[in-house]
């Protein structure tokens, strides 16, 4: 499908909280590692990805998502996001999440503590260059309740470091557990076309006028390898729209709701290009149905 002068603001619009973005945002993720890397499997340029970051905000992405545990022994995606976007835009969302955390040799630690995730919000705070965050996601880890994190986090959403609040990889009971505590902006869960756990969350948030924020939405079952996992189905209608299996993922996931957003995350310029450019690609009912 034809890409040129496609902006974020043709997938239409959701409002977390008092912040209004355009549906099509950007994930974080993949800068420091996968997409960021070139076809040899040598790091790409770092001018680069600060250039797709640009790029992005040119192309009208105002919702990035981050985390400070998004980092590798070359970047971190907090210091690269400050470093392409500061002074930020004032309509600019940014949104990271805590509860994991990594040390510095990248190894996974236990899932934080209530009283460690002030620590990791000013870590994000510091990284950023900000003094108050956009969005924070809890990210749990087998956790039955989140009330105590979460009451944690709704305290430093009172005092001012946090405008609005969300959660991640959670199940349905944990999203009123949240909201018996202070509003939930937004959930963000593994979902798309080949991974429907979420389901029940996806139309509990859109009944409730909850942001549903999926990821691993067009990597799929294919994220671990870094490419795009895809189907006879998906193909076709990618070949009938003369796009990409990746661009046909992303409307399929714009489709199941008004209320979902998708953040595609990249290195690559020509593939932000394409991302974006999904937000305006129309999947007929016949054709979502062949996906279903």
């Amino acid at each position: 499908m034809p890409t040129h002068e496609i902006t974020a603001a043709s997938a239409g619009t959701w409002t977390l909280g008092d912040m209004t973005v355009n549906r099509i945002g950007f994930g974080a993720m993949r800068l420091t590692g996968g997409a960021a890397f070139d076809s040899d499997g040598t790091p790409s340029d770092r001018d680069r990805v600060i250039g797709v970051l640009r790029r992005a905000v040119e192309l009208g992405v105002n919702h990035i998502d981050t985390a400070a545990f998004y980092f590798s022994r070359l970047r971190s995606a907090n210091e690269l996001i400050n470093r392409a976007l500061a002074p930020y835009p004032d309509d600019l969302v940014i949104a990271t999440k805590v509860g994991p955390g990594r040390d510095p040799s990248g190894d996974w630690l236990p899932l934080a503590r209530p009283d460690q995730l002030r620590g990791q919000v000013e870590e994000n705070l510091r990284q950023l260059g900000r003094d108050h965050l956009d969005l924070v996601n809890l990210r749990q880890h087998g956790l039955d309740s989140i009330a105590e994190h979460f009451g944690a986090l709704a305290e430093l959403r009172d005092a001012g470091l946090i405008r609005h609040l969300g959660i991640s990889n959670v199940r349905p009971q944990h999203l009123a557990q949240a909201q018996a505590i202070a509003p939930v902006v937004c959930v963000q869960n593994a979902y798309g076309i080949d991974k429907r756990l979420s389901e029940k969350t996806l139309r509990t948030c859109g009944e409730q006028g909850v942001a549903f924020v999926p990821f691993y939405s067009i990597a799929g079952d294919g994220r671990d390898a870094g490419g795009v996992a895809d189907s006879e189905a998906i193909r076709a209608i990618a070949r009938a729209h003369g796009a990409t299996p990746a661009q046909v993922r992303i409307a399929w996931t714009l489709a199941r709701g008004p209320h979902v957003l998708a953040i595609p995350g990249t290195g690559n310029p020509d593939h932000l290009v394409e991302n974006v450019a999904a937000g305006a690609l129309r999947l007929s009912a016949d054709e979502l149905a062949s996906l279903d």
